[in-house]
């Protein structure tokens, strides 16, 4: 994974030289902004604003006091300001901003300012979130080449050990959203004015995380049998589709007998929660069925394999994704939803 990274970090380097001059190159596959002049559309799909769009945002009267106050919230908050989520509402909150500087009246800020708020309310109450982006009705997806690029920084193990990674990646996402909103007014030319700093920022990003894995100490990296999550990448330790032990890999039987091996030399670890995830291909039935048995595979395996202590299974179906995928061909959509598709073994300590 540390060459994947590699090559990423070169290729943005490239990617970032290489002129945007054309619309078609921002890789719009929205046919309702492609379309223009005689004949465009305005209709809901088009972006117009629906009555649940407007009972949303109409409560934010005023666009100033209401970033005013999310800042000085923000700002109040403890922990690490570079954290994911807190660099995003902070990336957030400066979109709203900047769009809000050049009059912006489609309602972008509005949206900015209520995903902004959400994240910090979450924060605040100590409750989960999705990584996952949204979808907004004032933007259309732009360079989906460089959401491929998003998703397998974001899913890397190396980025989610190095905090310093997360900053840049957070306001990347924000940034493609943003010249997302741009594309979807037609303003092409303001889209590719935000491509230098995307890619800055992708680029920062994957090299700050490889940096992170070459300067860990080895001693550091052995100091613990055991860390406190594991991941199961499903297409290399499940055959496809299944989730039995007749359809578990030799790669993915290798992991599981690391964890058997490390949680020998962890005592203090008390128990074990498995959960399955699948992507958001098939049917809400099917994708909970087959992420509950995997999971319950994976604790069978440990199990036939010494591990006594107690341990927790749920399949959670396409729930909490850790990519968003655009792509309309098949082969590439399932290639890119690759990493939804896991099990998580939590360790527990207490």
């Amino acid at each position: 994974m540390k060459f994947r990274l590699t090559v990423l970090a070169f290729a943005l380097v490239l990617a970032g030289c290489a002129g945007q001059a054309e619309r078609d190159r921002l890789g719009i596959e929205d046919p309702t902004v492609l379309k223009t002049g005689l004949g465009a559309v305005q209709d809901t799909a088009a972006g117009a604003p629906t009555s649940q769009w407007v009972s949303t945002y109409a409560p934010i009267a005023s666009a100033g006091d209401a970033l005013t106050a999310l800042q000085q919230r923000l700002n109040t908050l403890p922990g690490d300001r570079d954290s994911y989520f807190h660099a995003k509402a902070q990336c957030w909150i400066n979109a709203a901003q900047q769009a809000r500087q050049a009059h912006d009246k489609w309602g972008f800020v509005e949206e900015a300012i209520g995903q902004a708020a959400l994240i910090t309310t979450s924060l605040e109450n100590g409750t989960p979130l999705s990584a996952a982006n949204p979808e907004l009705r004032t933007v259309s997806t732009v360079r989906p080449d460089l959401w491929n690029i998003v998703n397998v920084i974001k899913s890397d193990p190396a980025t989610a050990r190095c905090p310093q990674a997360l900053q840049p990646l957070a306001c990347a996402e924000v940034e493609l959203i943003h010249a997302g909103h741009y594309a979807w007014t037609r303003n092409f030319s303001a889209a590719e004015k935000l491509l230098p700093e995307i890619h800055s920022n992708l680029q920062k990003s994957a090299e700050t995380a490889m940096q992170c894995a070459q300067q860990q100490p080895a001693q550091q990296q052995t100091a613990s049998a055991v860390p406190p999550q594991v991941t199961l990448r499903a297409d290399s330790a499940f055959r496809f589709n299944g989730g039995d032990e007749a359809a578990l890999l030799p790669r993915g039987k290798a992991q599981l007998d690391a964890v058997v091996d490390g949680l020998q030399q962890a005592p203090a670890i008390r128990r074990l929660n498995i959960n399955g995830y699948t992507d958001s291909l098939g049917s809400d039935a099917y994708n909970s069925a087959l992420s509950l048995q995997r999971a319950q595979t994976v604790r069978d395996y440990l199990r036939k394999h010494g591990v006594t202590m107690p341990i927790s299974v749920q399949g959670r179906g396409k729930t909490n994704p850790l990519v968003t995928c655009t792509q309309t061909k098949r082969d590439e959509l399932v290639q890119c939803l690759a990493p939804n598709r896991r099990v998580e073994i939590d360790f527990a300590r207490d």
